[in-house]
């Protein structure tokens, strides 16, 4: 799908954010090594084997709701659009596998509503995120409360309200990144005394630590103050869109600061299929200067993480897994495709001179989910080149302050421009609608 750069403005929204506690569904079994067991990352970052792996962890993993029958990836259930037919029963499945579980006691509904205080801490040191986890209300359309800053496939869009049409649940949680506010981080504060609710440890080594906030005076403290902000949707574009077409009028959210204390960005590479690097770079070098990087020690992937971790480097990288190219210093024929009329914070962005620039004018690929692939990681990315005898594309990833500055533009990244860590885990708290 095109990057839309050009959008209007929208208008000044009346108010910030609306939102409120609810009725949880969570799981029965609350012990860190069950809570491990039965969830899973978000429904876009599951591959088909991670999904036969999560299938196999626990007959109730929340994958089996999330990402019914055997689709996964990106799309999920729903690729083939509403009158899909198989599309239509896998949903139906999840459906009656929800009812299931609540009606036997696997998962137990809330008796009365709350707030929920989400802390991640990732492995080795990096800072801990700390949000809110609440019922977010749909903006009207126009308003700036909600902010998105991606484009969306049609067909994922769908997917995801077909499965919420029939569950009539959210199921996980979208991302919003929202303004700082002064009282957000004391709040925060006082409502994780004491041992969180919920709490696991996931493969990554990321720690999630939950507590359940019911407290009148201090969730309706937490309302008043986040009323004040705006917000950036930083994971969740698909969801966000399907919720709207369902005329859903809240979304369960974890609401996470922009800036300290809120989440970082990385990078979502690309991969080309059936595109010889030779071929690649020669049409490339119509549009950027090109410099052979030497392969280091241990193979592509350890130069690849030397030249992110360089704040000095510029350009993106293609690969076929093995070589190494750098692309920089775009010439006009790179930059003069990128609509003049678009906001400045957008022109600039490389994964924008990639869509634009390399992928549709230089190489004459159509930026579609079948012609250029993503990768959430530089090892799934310098595979993906070698298993589809294609290229990868290595991109740094923007800043969070350069995300922000896009969306308030009106603008929008092309699909899959960022991937906000950490990501909270699906599966530990539920929203049913009517809650």
């Amino acid at each position: 799908m095109p990057s839309s750069p050009a959008d209007p403005p929208p208008p000044a929204a009346a108010s910030g954010l609306r939102v409120r506690p609810f009725r949880a569904l969570t799981y029965h079994r609350r012990d860190p090594g069950a809570l491990a067991r039965v969830s899973s990352p978000a429904y876009d970052l599951v591959t088909p084997e991670g999904r036969d792996r999560l299938t196999a962890a626990d007959p109730h993993n929340i994958v089996r709701l999330i990402l019914p029958g055997v689709a996964a990836g990106p799309g999920g259930p729903g690729d083939g659009g509403p009158g899909d037919g198989g599309v239509q029963r896998s949903v139906a499945g999840a459906a009656a596998a929800l009812r299931d579980w609540e009606r036997t006691g696997v998962l137990e509904r809330d008796a009365e509503p709350a707030l929920w205080v989400y802390a991640l801490r990732p492995a080795g040191g990096a800072p801990e995120t700390v949000g809110w986890l609440g019922a977010v209300g749909l903006p009207a359309t126009g308003s700036r409360a909600v902010l998105p800053h991606e484009d969306t496939v049609p067909a994922a869009v769908e997917g995801r309200r077909a499965l919420l049409a029939a569950t009539a649940t959210d199921l996980e949680p979208i991302v919003l990144a929202h303004d700082p506010h002064p009282d957000v981080p004391a709040l925060a504060a006082a409502g994780r005394r004491g041992t969180p609710a919920l709490e696991l440890t996931d493969a990554d080594g990321v720690r999630h630590a939950l507590w359940r906030v019911a407290d009148p005076d201090l969730t309706a403290r937490v309302t008043a103050a986040l009323a004040g902000t705006g917000a950036v949707i930083a994971d969740g574009h698909h969801r966000f869109a399907a919720a709207r077409a369902h005329g859903a009028r809240e979304i369960l959210a974890l609401l996470t600061p922009m800036g300290p204390g809120g989440l970082r960005v990385d990078p979502i590479h690309r991969v080309v299929p059936e595109l010889a690097l030779d071929e690649a770079v020669a049409a490339a070098s119509a549009g950027f200067r090109l410099t052979a990087l030497p392969a280091a020690a241990g193979g592509a992937g350890r130069e690849v993480a030397r030249w992110l971790a360089d704040p000095g480097e510029t350009g993106v990288l293609v690969s076929d897994g093995s070589r190494l190219v750098r692309l920089d210093r775009p010439s006009g024929r790179v930059t003069g495709a990128v609509p003049p009329e678009a906001p400045a914070a957008w022109r600039g962005l490389d994964v924008v001179l990639v869509h634009h620039g390399l992928v549709r004018r230089l190489w004459g690929r159509a930026d579609d989910p079948a012609g250029v692939l993503v990768a959430h990681g530089v090892a799934a990315a310098l595979e993906g080149a070698r298993a589809s005898r294609g290229v990868a594309l290595l991109l740094r990833a923007p800043s969070p302050a350069d995300v922000a500055a896009v969306a308030r533009a009106g603008a929008r990244m092309p699909r899959k421009s960022t991937l906000f860590v950490p990501k909270p885990r699906t599966g530990l708290v539920l929203r049913p609608h009517g809650d």
